[in-house]
């Protein structure tokens, strides 16, 4: 292995725009299918099932993108270890926006009888696909195109993706109801969120097309240093930073679960709060990261994203209990203070992520390690739903279960990201 300097990238705030727009389609991605599953996706393509079975039916279907993310990891980590991370970049980004696109025109049960069921999994199951490749791909082209020193920061910028999907879904879920009837929106204007990813792929391939290479691809390339089959040389040689990957990833991606989908139902259903109340809270608390998630990036530029990682596991493990036993008898303003408050710290861990796992493995093996520990990470973390659910009826909803499960997850990833700050290396090294 070597360590050098790569050239200077032509145009990096273009770089970091189109990787940016990417996470962005994937998270607006699962958070339009997450929210639109129970209401529309249910009824519409598996009514003969009834209420129940619709919706778990569309719960099921919504689960698959998370099992199809491995594969995805595991082909397109590939690719990008070997063509490229900017070729495979807008593969990822086509069959992931078609895929969403698509959903909008489908026939409905009304319609096609089972015929769209089987074309809305066939698509869930692609989306799924395609995400597995998309999100390392998006770290590694802005970390390998940035400075030395702006490493951290230009690692956070992809994170960004995340509130902005939260924050256009949201705005999506509040507004449809006020300009549309329930039967326009059930005859067509369910369709309006999937077909909006059509100009968002648009203006998501102008941007990768407009970018070069990654300078650290490139003298891969140069110095003929790729593997054949890079993941089977993450097993082989990187096991235990492989596993250390997933328990760091863990946090910043099972929190949101956690936070606000688990937290959106809880606090309806069993702690009476107006569920529109709660989502405007959590869209408060995404409004914020827009600002926090840059500023994190920043200090993992100063003290390292692995401490940054750290600082914020252990942070969400002191918050973990207090924050839900104020949950329970809350005004709004505090109901805001401590979405705000349990989403600043777990933000940290998620903001400094990218940064961490691109420290971790050498760039002939890079977009292969951290898609594969990332993909695994959000396997885990699709438990989280049904795990807290489940422990939440056994103990009676007590109001410390959800806490439980994010003290875990913060214990995990703590763990994982001490040990791992101590086997990371430069970002250039090949």
């Amino acid at each position: 292995m070597t360590t050098t300097t790569p050239p200077k990238v032509r145009n990096p705030i273009r770089v970091l725009w189109a990787s940016l727009v990417g996470t962005s389609l994937e998270s607006y991605d699962f958070y339009v299918f997450s929210y639109l599953s129970a209401f529309f996706l249910g009824p519409l393509f598996f009514e003969p099932l009834g209420v129940f079975g619709g919706t778990l039916a569309a719960f099921l279907t919504n689960a698959l993108g998370f099992v199809a993310r491995p594969l995805g990891a595991i082909v397109f980590g590939h690719l990008g270890d070997r063509i490229g991370r900017r070729m495979t970049l807008i593969l990822t980004i086509t069959i992931m926006g078609v895929a969403t696109g698509l959903i909008g025109l489908l026939p409905d049960y009304a319609t096609a009888g089972y015929l769209g069921a089987v074309l809305l999994v066939t698509l869930r199951l692609i989306q799924g696909f395609s995400l597995g490749g998309e999100w390392g791909g998006a770290i590694l082209l802005a970390t390998e195109s940035a400075d030395t020193k702006k490493h951290g920061f230009y690692a956070a910028f992809p994170q960004l993706g995340s509130p902005i999907g939260s924050i256009l879904t949201a705005a999506l879920y509040l507004s449809l109801p006020v300009l549309l009837s329930m039967d326009d929106l059930l005859s067509w204007g369910w369709r309006i969120p999937f077909l909006i990813a059509f100009p968002l792929l648009a203006v998501s391939l102008w941007l990768r097309f407009k970018i070069d290479e990654t300078p650290v691809f490139t003298e891969l390339v140069e110095k003929q240093q790729r593997e054949r089959v890079p993941l089977a040389v993450v097993f082989r040689t990187k096991p235990l930073a492989l596993l250390l990957g997933v328990g760091a990833a863990l946090l910043g991606i099972g929190s949101y679960s956690l936070m606000n989908t688990y937290t959106l139902n809880y606090g309806a259903a069993q702690l009476g709060y107006d569920y529109v109340q709660l989502l405007t809270a959590t869209t408060i608390g995404a409004l914020l990261q827009l600002v926090t998630i840059p500023l994190f990036g920043a200090l993992a530029n100063r003290i390292g994203s692995a401490r940054v990682v750290l600082i914020g596991a252990i942070g969400t493990l002191l918050v973990a209990f207090p924050i839900y036993f104020l949950l329970q008898d809350a005004s709004f303003e505090v109901l805001v203070g401590m979405m705000i408050i349990g989403g600043i710290l777990p933000t940290m861990a998620w903001a400094a992520l990218g940064g961490l796992l691109s420290e971790l493995f050498g760039a002939r093996i890079r977009y292969s390690a951290i898609s594969f520990a990332y993909a695994i990470a959000a396997i885990i973390s699709g438990f989280v739903l049904p795990l807290t659910l489940t422990f939440g009826e056994a103990v009676g909803y007590a109001w410390w279960h959800p806490g439980v499960v994010l003290a875990a997850m913060s214990l995990i990833t703590a763990v994982s990201a001490y040990f791992a700050g101590r086997r990371t290396q430069p970002i250039e090294q090949l």
